[in-house]
């Protein structure tokens, strides 16, 4: 199923009718803008959390890449509802959960166009901030991504989670027999098992590992995996798994 967000000054009657809706549903289904969506971890993400409840409103700067990426998750079999926002302040308007599906270089920008009305929303930071080479993070060891996410969005619920897998686990989160595991971090214990909830749908075991400062050994974590991927070639499908008994 299609929906579509308008900007503010064209909602007329849609606003009121999808504000209806999200009310009758609200107890089961909620809507989570995913912005940055047609990058490689952005669609990896739209495609697996379409196989949960939600109404996903899906924004990217490349329009017709967002139309195939529409496309393909109406052709499979999908419970979600599916639409295209027309910019991240309209995106974050209608959503109850904000994913940042975007490098950390971006965030900042896109943090002013959503601050106002992420109030008290959760907003999901996938990104790693990774230097050119790969071989070190651009953060201080004193802080991460996540954290300055949340700098910039004070009155926001910044969620670490997605960054310690990459685009290929989405499609294939068993290796080796194994479900791997995706770690969260984050201030809000209600927030932290709303994400728990969307790695579950996407395939992934999760695992709380801390507060939103434990993000800086998660992005540390995804700098090795890439630097191990790269000098073994595990060709990008490849992933964290705690095992215990």
């Amino acid at each position: 199923m299609l929906f579509l967000a308008y900007p503010q000054w064209r909602l007329g009657m849609h606003r009121r009718s999808f504000a209806l809706s999200k009310t009758k549903n609200m107890k089961t289904k909620k809507t989570i803008a995913i912005i940055g969506a047609t990058g490689n971890m952005g669609s990896a993400i739209s495609k697996s959390l379409s196989k949960g409840n939600y109404r996903l409103l899906l924004k990217a700067n490349e329009e017709d890449k967002l139309d195939v990426l529409v496309k393909e998750i109406e052709s499979i079999q999908t419970k979600a509802e599916v639409g295209v926002a027309v910019c991240p302040a309209e995106a974050g308007w209608e959503a109850d959960i904000i994913i940042l599906a975007l490098p950390f270089g971006a965030e900042k920008e896109v943090a002013k166009k959503i601050k106002e009305v992420a109030n008290q929303k959760i907003v999901i930071s996938i990104s790693n901030p990774l230097n050119e080479t790969f071989d070190g993070l651009v953060t201080a060891s004193d802080t991460s991504a996540a954290e300055e996410l949340q700098k910039l969005l004070p009155n926001s619920k910044v969620i670490k989670a997605f960054n310690t897998t990459f685009a290929a686990d989405f499609s294939s989160p068993v290796i080796d027999g194994k479900q791997v595991d995706a770690f969260i971090a984050g201030n809000d214990e209600e927030a932290l098992q709303t994400v728990s909830e969307l790695v579950t749908t996407a395939g992934f075991n999760p695992i709380v590992a801390g507060d939103l400062s434990i993000s800086r050994t998660l992005e540390s974590m995804q700098l090795l995996l890439i630097q191990l991927g790269i000098k073994y070639n595990y060709n990008w499908l490849a992933g964290w798994k705690i095992l215990h008994n």
